[in-house]
């Protein structure tokens, strides 16, 4: 669907750490609003923060978002009209608006320190009064701004805000009105000359012809101080409209709190290491404040593109919910190919993941078993336990899975039993070995379910994995034979 005026959005992330789903979420959710509109995805670093940005977590975000499977069209790696895309190489144009600013007016140069801005902020609270900057140092004279600098004072660049009501409307939240006195004159150049990101964020914005401006709630309070900002970017012939905004809705964690990027389960490499695939992970993350439909959870990306309308997206916080996220990540397994999902899990069939000699992989056992193993797992690093069986000289010893199994009625008797039936079976048909262990079972007062149990544990080590027929035929019978006697062998000792 093509706009009239084509959709530019931007993802703008600062290389500060490993990337968050919180951060994942409002790429996904730019990437699909570009894609649906037939628009462009800028990517921008914004680096300016020297103390706290570095090269490995810029290399991660490029990293990240090729795993994910986002495109830009303009950004690091790819170029475009308004290179570069790093802020710590546009330094030049920032000064240069600033300056203009500053010529203009619509800045001023503040000389007030720390101390002062914290005693006079005090003042206004215990009045009753809002405590922002109250316009000190705003129309000081040529003269006062000669002591001030006499004195060593090193001043940092204010903008000036309108006095008048700013009012917007979101896209998410509907129509917003700020009186002036909520919004005072704030700071856009450091006194060393560094500029901030209230200053370098917009300009970019709007060199860059940035249409829609899709971010996190968090940001909204900032939203009317750069409306003002782009008007002014207008008026100075450097801005050519300003962006339209949607914010959108916190990320709840654990106890109603806000998903930190500290926090352990907001890191997208613990979901990238547990073997998420990138297709579950965004279809969970997409529902974080946007409804594909009342009655549907598990799309493709693809749908997903198709059907995005920010329209669709709620205010309200969206809660993490690990266990769904797992859900919709088994079902985005199951409509892999099998060869697909084969190769997915390859990571997990070697070290350091796996438990076996490298020599001991059985890639025609692993082809057998992998489409039953589609069908268990959750995510793709629960294949390593699943079929560590396979190609072991032993299963795993689980004591707490040998006396779930084993510390109730007779269960020797019971392999002893099962172990004869077993070896008259045909070993090619699963039906056959699963009414040999239904014999044993009947033999001994016992339904399958718990009849299977020891069998299960004695040739896999754990009550609980892959269909145990399927396993016991792929595993073959002398192997299989070879590690219930090795149980009956240590039930007798």
């Amino acid at each position: 669907m093509a706009n009239a005026t084509p959709v530019r959005v931007r993802f703008c992330p600062s290389p500060t750490g490993n990337p968050h789903v919180g951060l994942v979420r409002t790429a996904l959710f730019n990437w699909a609003y570009a894609r649906h509109n037939e628009g462009s995805l800028v990517f921008r670093i914004e680096d300016t923060d020297a103390a706290r940005d570095s090269e490995e977590s810029y290399e991660q975000l490029l990293e990240a978002m090729r795993w994910l499977g986002f495109d830009w069209d303009e950004g690091p790696e790819v170029g475009g009209p308004h290179a570069p895309y790093r802020q710590s190489q546009r330094m030049d144009i920032y000064q240069d608006v600033a300056a203009k600013l500053l010529e203009s007016g619509r800045a001023y140069y503040c000389y007030c320190s720390t101390e002062e801005l914290d005693a006079r902020r005090d003042a206004a609270r215990a009045a009753g009064k809002p405590s922002g900057y109250d316009g000190h140092c705003r129309d000081l004279t040529a003269e006062q701004r000669a002591a001030y600098e006499t004195e060593g004072r090193k001043p940092i660049v204010r903008f000036r805000m309108p006095d008048e009501a700013i009012t917007f409307t979101d896209l998410v939240r509907g129509e917003i009105t700020v009186q002036p006195e909520n919004v005072p004159d704030y700071g856009i150049v450091r006194a060393n000359g560094a500029p901030l990101y209230t200053l370098v964020n917009p300009v970019d914005d709007a060199l860059m012809e940035i249409t829609h401006v899709l971010r996190g709630e968090d940001l909204l309070s900032s939203t009317p101080r750069q409306i003002a900002l782009y008007k002014a970017l207008a008026d100075l012939g450097i801005a050519k409209e300003t962006p339209v905004f949607g914010h959108l809705p916190y990320v709840m964690g654990e106890g109603n709190k806000k998903l930190s990027k500290r926090d352990p389960q907001a890191s997208l490499n613990l979901y990238r290491e547990r073997g998420f695939l990138p297709e579950g992970l965004l279809n969970y993350l997409s529902l974080l404040g946007w409804s594909f439909s009342a009655d549907q959870d598990v799309f493709s990306i693809e749908d997903m593109v198709a059907k995005f309308d920010l329209a669709d997206v709620n205010a309200n916080p969206a809660r993490f919910d690990l266990k769904k996220a797992e859900a919709i990540n088994a079902d985005h397994i199951r409509m892999l190919d099998v060869k697909a999902f084969a190769a997915a899990c390859e990571p997990w069939l070697k070290a350091p993941h796996a438990n076996w000699a490298p020599e001991d992989f059985d890639q025609a056992a692993w082809e057998a078993i992998a489409p039953h193993a589609q069908t268990r797992i959750k995510v793709l690093s629960e294949i390593t336990e699943n079929v560590d069986f396979l190609f072991l000289d032993a299963p795993v010893e689980d004591e707490a899975s040998w006396t779930k199994a084993m510390g109730k009625g007779d269960p020797a008797a019971l392999l002893t039993t099962a172990r004869a039936k077993l070896a008259d079976a045909d070993w090619t048909d699963p039906e056959s070995l699963k009414n040999a262990v239904l014999a044993a079972g009947e033999e001994h007062g016992l339904k399958l379910g718990k009849a299977q149990a020891p069998v299960r544990v004695a040739v896999t080590g754990r009550t609980v994995g892959l269909p145990l027929f399927e396993s016991l035929e792929i595993l073959g019978k002398e192997k299989s034979l070879a590690r219930i006697d090795a149980a009956l062998a240590k039930l007798a000792a």
